[in-house]
């Protein structure tokens, strides 16, 4: 265990019986509960945000759907440089060491969050920080495809992501668990509204223990690393890292390419960010989001080709992908999928918060969001069962792909999402102008989890149509671009859903979507479905 392999031929028949079936095996194993870590740390600010409305803190509630966005932002960033790691620096290298960055983030969360008068602007760094997490998925895609032979990639890629995906879910049930008694020690804090955990509401009033959010993941990454390190394996031939350098030039490796990453998500954030805001000024340039997200991208892209050396090099041979037009097809189709399950993991639980956990009441002929409705649903109750559909039945959309074929698989789920998206927003509109928001959530959440589960089934077919559609070399680095690209639904639907609740219009974000929908339902068509289509029904 863990030393370096050579020779790895899975697509025989008889080496894999007997040598590789074990090691992949193990490798996926390890993988997977260091991708649930990943997907944890990422997108907890969509549960602690909840919390912190709970507990009083003095952020204005769009302010807060910033801070889903920013890790969104970073995540999706930090992939395009991940897609590329497991050819440069190795699988091994790359999982451990990316896995204990992951302690940073969540340390400083749980100091952050032990002192109310913590300012946003610390918030915001640490959410910042927390899109390693998000980057590291396009690492451990990439790598465990290497593992498999083409036979068995559905599966082993379907239960990477799939259980990996459960980080969110995870995620959902446990911090609202561990912030109930002292795991930490730390002083507590006193709810101010109704919180509530998997197995009911609890009341304000209530001493609870907010900064476990950040500290609980540590049980989890330390053992993680250790793991990882005896464990795993590097895969040392040509068609995956022929080069890799020792240990430490790996990590300085791997930091400098993240630094890259940095460097663009921040700048993409600068781009954004209001010249003043309030009266006060931000020295932002207010640039919209969807001119900055493309300028990120590309330039994330430019960057790391500029990196001297071997790095530069490899690059060059990896980045033939952007040459075939259907990395470009898959990479909007999967947007669709991924992306709007990962965005909508990231908005939900504060979604549920801010419309349905407030009475929406008329004021001096001014429609008010303010007044806490105590009939309301406890977001912390319910918003972990959407991401639980969507990452169980990721295996199962994959199953059904290889079967019927995965476009016609994601051509039926996409219909159903155009449906699904625009049900919601009609629920959406009339729960965020009524004093009983309540009465409209059965519906909304029936079609929000039937929204879940398409985005899980989309993610296993659209899978099974990359593995068809890309040869082993390409296959790799496409899943991980793919993922990158995708991974800003993390941002853009927190953004959005920010945007428009500030705008008092929620169901104009849901009609965007659907429009999104629309379009994806014409590309695969084209692509993949169409009579004499590029290939047919991959």
């Amino acid at each position: 265990m863990g030393q370096d392999l050579r020779n790895w031929n899975v697509e025989e028949e008889s080496y894999w019986n007997s040598t590789g079936k074990k090691i992949a095996t193990r490798n996926l194993w390890i993988s997977i509960p260091s991708l649930l870590c990943g997907f944890a740390v990422w997108l907890y600010w969509g549960i602690i945000t909840v919390q912190m409305i709970n507990l009083g803190f003095a952020f204005e509630k769009s302010q807060l759907f910033t801070l889903g966005a920013i890790a969104g932002l970073t995540g999706a960033t930090l992939r395009i440089p991940s897609t590329f790691f497991i050819r440069i620096a190795g699988g091994r290298n790359t999982i451990v060491f990316t896995t204990a960055l992951l302690m940073i983030p969540a340390i400083g969360a749980g100091y952050a969050l032990q002192d109310p008068n913590t300012p946003l602007w610390k918030f915001q760094i640490l959410a910042f920080l927390s899109g390693i997490g998000g980057g590291n998925f396009s690492s451990s895609m990439s790598n465990i495809s290497f593992f498999y032979p083409k036979k068995v990639q559905g599966y082993a890629l379907g239960m990477n992501a799939g259980l990996g995906n459960f980080g969110v879910t995870t995620m959902q049930i446990l911090i609202p668990l561990v912030m109930t008694f002292g795991l930490f020690g730390g002083e507590s804090r006193t709810l101010v509204n109704t919180s509530g955990t998997l197995i009911g509401k609890i009341p304000a009033g209530t001493e609870t223990y907010i900064h476990n959010a950040g500290f609980v993941w540590l049980i989890a990454l330390v053992p993680l690393a250790i793991i990882g390190w005896i464990g795993m394996n590097n895969i040392r031939d040509e068609h995956v890292s022929p080069d890799i350098p020792n240990p430490v030039g790996a990590f300085g490796v791997i930091t400098g390419m993240l630094v890259v990453g940095f460097i663009t998500a921040a700048f993409g954030l600068w781009l954004m960010l209001p010249a003043t805001e309030g009266g006060l000024p931000v020295s932002g340039m207010g640039v919209s989001k969807w001119i900055v997200l493309p300028v990120v991208i590309a330039l994330t892209v430019i960057l790391l080709k500029l990196i001297p050396g071997a790095v530069g090099e490899n690059l060059s041979r990896q980045y033939k992908i952007f040459g075939n037009k259907h990395t470009w097809a898959m990479t909007v189709i999967y947007t669709m999928t991924f992306g709007s399950f990962i965005g909508y993991a990231a908005a939900f639980a504060l979604a549920i918060k801010v419309v349905f956990g407030f009475q929406h009441l008329m004021v001096d002929g001014v429609l008010t969001h303010n007044t806490a409705n105590p009939n309301g649903p406890s977001a912390l109750m319910f918003a972990w069962m959407g991401p639980f559909i969507g990452a169980l039945i990721r295996p199962v959309g994959g199953m059904i792909a290889d079967k019927l074929g995965g476009a016609r698989v994601t051509q039926w789920i996409s219909v159903v999402m155009v449906a699904s998206a625009l049900g919601v927003a009609y629920f959406l509109k009339q729960a965020y102008v009524s004093a009983t928001p309540e009465d409209y959530f059965l519906p909304f959440m029936v079609l929000f989890l039937i929204l879940f589960a398409m985005t899980g089934i989309g993610n296993g077919s659209t899978f099974r149509t990359i593995a068809v559609v890309f040869d082993k070399e390409q296959a790799g680095p496409v899943l991980g671009w793919t993922a990158a690209v995708a991974a800003y639904g993390a941002f853009i639907i927190p953004k959005v859903f920010g945007e428009q609740i500030k705008a008092a219009t929620p169901e104009y974000a849901l009609y965007g979507f659907a429009i999104f929908y629309t379009v994806c339902i014409a590309i695969n068509w084209w692509f993949y479905l169409r009579p004499g289509a590029y290939v047919k029904n991959p």
